[in-house]
C-alpha cells in the first residue's frame, strides 16, 4: 500500500494518505476531490530538492504567520468595539 503526498488546489492544504485499490481521493480538509499528487522528496536528496524543501517550509510557516496576525487583529478590533 503505497504512502503518496498530495496538495488541494482548492484550499492548498498538503497532505499524506496511503492509497489502496479502493480510495477516495478527496482533500481531508476541505473534501475536494481536485488534488495534485506531489512529488515524495524524502525519496530524492539533492541540494535542489534540500532548497525546495527549505523554501516549502517557509511559504508555509508564513501563511501561518499571516493568518495569526490576521485573527489577532480581528480580535482586538472586536474587543474594542
Amino acid at each position: 500500500m503505497p504512502l503518496y503526498e498530495y496538495t488541494c488546489r482548492g484550499c492548498g492544504h498538503f497532505f499524506e494518505m496511503l492509497v489502496r485499490h479502493d480510495t477516495v481521493l478527496a482533500c481531508p480538509s476541505c473534501k475536494s476531490a481536485d488534488i495534485t499528487r506531489e512529488l515524495s522528496l524524502f525519496s530524492v536528496d539533492s541540494e535542489g530538492t534540500r532548497k525546495a524543501n527549505l523554501e516549502a517550509g517557509r511559504r508555509h510557516n508564513r501563511k501561518d504567520q499571516i493568518e495569526k496576525a490576521v485573527a489577532d487583529r480581528e480580535m482586538v478590533e472586536h474587543h474594542h468595539h
